[in-house]
């Protein structure tokens, strides 16, 4: 049979946008030779995460040889493909931030031993190892926080362009996808932050902890 391309559809899923079109169902039924009759129905419902449960009540009344697929079932593999990829992504993730937070370790030993004289003038005066480790502490969590907040604000500016203007482009046939997918999810978001700041103050304690051990005699004679 002979059609005519009325318009084009893109849903940014190549497996669909390559294999699938539309046409009126009796021009479908003539063309599979099936009058009356169907090969599917599909079923669209309100709330998407109750798909598999809808799907399983509604084989339960049609019974055999009916069965029914939601669309996480259709979806598998590229489900399979987004969760291997934000793995991986946590775990670059992680790499960078500690890469970070080494730099905030050696930022903070050098400033130690800058300010060797500093800190024993500090001590002598009367500052305790506690006040030391503080001030120390401080500035890590300081630096920390500062880079976690800015972070955060350019990561949601970019995922908010994304979202909106889908300019990066993906081959649909290594990725299932032509464009990049972007879901802003709090909770991530929430973890992401304060795991960060977590390993900025671990990385503060060994400088924290050098700064308040040392002999102020030793530092105002060697400073």
């Amino acid at each position: 049979m002979r059609f005519s391309v009325a318009g084009i559809f893109e849903t940014g899923m190549n497996e669909y946008d390559g294999a699938m079109s539309f046409v009126r169902l009796d021009v479908a039924q003539r063309l599979l030779q099936m009058p009356g009759q169907a090969t599917g129905l599909e079923v669209r419902i309100a709330d998407i995460y109750q798909a598999k449960q809808i799907a399983d009540d509604i084989v339960a009344r049609i019974g055999f040889p009916f069965w029914a697929r939601d669309w996480m079932q259709l979806n598998r593999n590229l489900f399979s493909m987004l969760r291997l990829q934000k793995t991986v992504m946590f775990i670059i993730l992680t790499l960078i931030v500690l890469v970070a937070a080494f730099n905030i370790a050696s930022a903070l030993i050098m400033m130690v031993m800058e300010k060797t004289r500093d800190i024993a003038i500090l001590k002598t005066i009367g500052a305790t190892n506690r006040h030391i480790r503080r001030i120390f502490v401080f500035k890590g969590l300081v630096i920390g926080c500062l880079g976690t907040a800015i972070g955060g604000v350019l990561g949601f500016i970019l995922c908010s362009i994304l979202k909106r203007y889908p300019f990066i482009k993906l081959p649909g046939d290594v990725y299932f996808l032509t464009t990049l997918p972007v879901s802003l999810q709090p909770i991530d978001v929430l973890i992401i932050g304060l795991s960060t700041v977590v390993i900025c103050f671990l990385a503060t304690l060994y400088p924290a902890a050098s700064a308040s051990a040392l002999d102020p005699v030793v530092g105002i004679r060697y400073g």
